[in-house]
């Protein structure tokens, strides 16, 4: 039974959209390296996961005690069930795995993100149906949440540039990341953040001056981090954001700026101190790739070496390359730790969430996911990815393939209804 629209009680969003900010916020710091006491670190980390994903529970517990009803539903289900799959296969993986500690660590931060991303799309969804015109976007959120932490970095690199810059290429370059987060890990960032701001733009009746300005920021932060893989996908992003508008004088000015910014992005990230040989190896993880592949993955061809091993030792070691405990390549990652099983499941899921975003027929879903897959598909080419060592790019990945899969319907029982028309009444 549907209930009359005129019958709704009007949901306080202004309220919540703060709380939502911080929270999005928080979960994503909660990947950061936030002491040098790896003790320290992980009871922060589980600290500020839980606190999270308990809170976001509660609000919804909360406004649904309320009488702000909603009818959960699964579209989609095979793009659930299909991860599902792959955290149930990685959950056996214990039984063969070398270490069971690490793989059962990695497993449990994987499976707390994904509840979380699950109860936060839904808490979004709930306050939606009562927004009315004030609808709750995801890309709002992202692009504020980013923005803090961009701010943060960037004023840490001003004011404690020993502990927010890291040193590399013979201690000659200094990136934006520090110990806290892996420039790469925080380039890519970055460029999720202007891939939401970009998004705001194209929203009606709104000031744009915070939606540039969190632009500029983030892409500030993004230079300074000197990543080469994150500056590919902020130049497809901003190609694939020019291309979502009409106004040909907009198109033209950016992909002018963009082609003039070229050589001075070319000479100083990605040729860093002149080494082109660097550039043409992948900084080493070519050579490495070909090792893993040719010694370590004919070893355990079908199940892999356990979820988030690479081998047997700590660390995979080959007599021509360096030695390494993660692959710098998601899917490369997926082979070695669940072998070719794992790697079925895993592609057939990510080719089921395209699937399910070329079959939507919700434009802002299609833009939303496009716009932010870019940068967290290019950083699984280069680095932990969707698929790798728990990251916030598993989070964005949860996030993007279940705004198809969770749904609500506009049909609620009579206990629902009851409730709802007490709210409305008391407003």
């Amino acid at each position: 039974m549907k209930i009359p629209t005129l019958q709704k009680p009007t949901f306080p969003v202004n309220h919540l959209i703060p709380w939502l900010i911080v929270i999005l916020g928080l979960k994503i710091l909660g990947f950061f390296t936030l002491s040098e006491n790896i003790t320290i670190t992980r009871g922060l980390k589980i600290l500020i996961r839980m606190a999270c994903t308990g809170t976001t529970a509660f609000l919804i517990f909360h406004y649904q005690a309320k009488g702000y009803a909603a009818n959960f539903r699964q579209s989609n289900s095979l793009v659930f069930w299909g991860y599902c799959a792959y955290l149930l296969l990685a959950l056996f993986s214990f039984l063969w795995s070398t270490d069971v500690a690490y793989s059962a660590l990695q497993w449990f931060m994987d499976t707390e993100t994904f509840i979380f991303s699950i109860l936060f799309i839904r808490l979004i969804l709930l306050v939606n149906q009562y927004a009315g015109e004030h609808e709750i976007r995801l890309s709002d959120l992202l692009s504020r949440a980013v923005f803090l932490l961009m701010a943060w970095n960037i004023l840490g690199a001003w004011f404690f540039p020993d502990t927010f810059y890291r040193l590399t290429h013979g201690q000659e370059v200094a990136r934006l990341g520090g110990f806290l987060m892996n420039p790469n890990e925080l380039g890519m960032l970055a460029v999720v953040g202007i891939a939401a701001s970009y998004l705001e733009l194209f929203q009606a009746k709104k000031n744009h001056y915070w939606d540039y300005f969190r632009i500029v920021c983030a892409l500030y932060a993004l230079i300074l981090t000197g990543s080469r893989s994150s500056m590919i996908g902020f130049l497809l992003v901003s190609y694939y954001a020019i291309n979502l508008t009409n106004n040909r004088w907009f198109k033209w000015v950016v992909i002018g700026v963009l082609l003039l910014s070229i050589p001075i992005i070319v000479q100083f990230i990605f040729i860093k101190e002149g080494d082109l040989k660097e550039v043409l190896s992948m900084t080493g993880r070519l050579p490495f790739w070909k090792a893993l592949l040719t010694e370590g993955f004919p070893k355990q061809p079908w199940l892999g070496f356990g979820f988030m091993r690479i081998s047997n030792e700590g660390f995979f070691q080959s007599v021509n390359t360096y030695a390494g405990k993660m692959t710098h390549n998601t899917f490369i990652q997926v082979l070695m730790n669940l072998g070719i099983i794992g790697f079925f499941i895993c592609l057939s899921q990510l080719a089921l969430t395209l699937y399910a975003c070329v079959k939507s027929k919700s434009s802002n879903k299609k833009r939303f996911f496009t716009a932010v897959f870019i940068p967290v598909l290019i950083n699984s080419f280069t680095e932990f990815g969707i698929f790798g060592e728990t990251n916030y790019g598993i989070l964005f990945y949860q996030l993007l393939f279940l705004i198809f899969v969770i749904d609500v319907s506009p049909h609620f029982s009579q206990k629902q209804i009851l409730k709802i028309r007490q709210l409305a009444a008391t407003k």
